[in-house]
């Protein structure tokens, strides 16, 4: 059995884990399981304790997306039989972000469908977002696709405090699952959005067809990029995609990229995010030892568990929720 302890004690040192580490990490045989969210546990606690931060999203506008990404339900490509429609009024967001504080969400995330958002979709959200920020202290993220710095900056003046902008995958693989915009355009977007004084959200998927090379040069990525939050997305193949077929996540498989992550990124949120259920299934309690992030109430355009489910889970683990950087609450 390997060292995993030796991975932890380099994670708190800040020392990066070499490329054969890496590798021992995502090869790692499932029954040393334990031993190696154990390891990253160590790392986890030390800068986040027990505690869970909760999210929730609202896609604000579905479908009729002009890119390619073969992995989306929403996109050109995608004959998914999916819900449809224009951006919601502000009063729906705005009901949105009272059911992420009812939910014991720390941040509530408004998403939309397509390349870039349009002017009139920037007011509209920067309105809705001016409105939740008078009503509930809930922090708003938004991911509205590629964007410049005149665009990011007129959501920080309303507030918005981050901007979700994921990389997906390495840049090698992008284009294996996206042809109509580059790796560098969304490192252009996280770029901008940083220039305009916003936090950064930035992660990937898994489960696309992409080598452990991949996972890496992902996870090695973002270091460079330095996200404020790493959602962890694991693919849940939907019908209608190029990707439908994909089945190639085993729950032991996510949890050892979980713990990747998290000896490579000691001190950043890392959020479970879309997949959770599917690829997880029985063992999603676990993920929490290497993850400190989860969302609650659905997805874009799969479902979730409700809120309540997920307070359960944290609280069968003995862990407590974190309604802000301040503040645990009891489940």
């Amino acid at each position: 059995m390997a060292d995993y302890s030796a991975l932890s004690s380099k994670a708190l040192n800040d020392q990066l884990l070499t490329h054969q580490e890496c590798f021992a990490v995502l090869n790692a045989p499932d029954e040393d399981l334990l031993q190696l969210l154990q390891a990253a546990f160590i790392v986890r606690s030390r800068y986040f304790g027990k505690t869970v931060r909760l999210q929730m999203l609202q896609n604000a506008k579905s479908g009729a997306c002009q890119e390619d990404c073969h992995y989306c339900s929403q996109s050109s490509i995608s004959t998914a039989p999916i819900e449809r429609y224009n951006l919601l009024p502000q009063t729906q967001m705005i009901e949105g972000a009272r059911r992420a504080a009812a939910s014991k969400a720390q941040r509530y995330c408004i998403v939309i469908s397509g390349r870039s958002p349009l002017d009139r979709e920037i007011d509209e959200i920067a309105g809705a977002v001016r409105s939740i920020k008078q009503e509930t202290p809930i922090q708003i993220c938004c991911s509205l696709g590629l964007m410049n710095e005149q665009q990011a900056r007129r959501l920080k003046a309303a507030g918005v405090d981050r901007i979700n902008h994921n990389l997906n995958t390495s840049e090698a693989y992008h284009a294996s699952i996206c042809t109509t915009h580059t790796f560098q355009d969304r490192l252009a977007t996280i770029r901008n959005a940083r220039a305009a004084g916003l936090e950064i959200c930035s992660g990937g998927i898994v489960g696309m067809g992409e080598t452990n090379e991949d996972i890496i040069d992902l996870a090695i990525a973002l270091r460079d990029v330095k996200p404020d939050s790493i959602p962890l997305n694991t693919l849940h193949p939907v019908a209608g995609t190029p990707l439908e077929h994909s089945h190639q996540l085993t729950p032991q498989r996510c949890l050892k990229i979980l713990c990747l992550f998290r000896f490579l990124h000691p001190k950043t949120e890392i959020r479970i995010a879309g997949g959770r259920e599917h690829n997880l299934r029985s063992l999603q309690p676990l993920a929490l030892y290497p993850a400190d992030s989860v969302f609650v109430n659905g997805y874009l355009t799969t479902p979730g568990t409700p809120a309540p489910e997920v307070w359960g889970m944290i609280e069968d683990l003995g862990f407590s929720i974190e309604v802000d950087y301040r503040q645990p609450v009891a489940c």
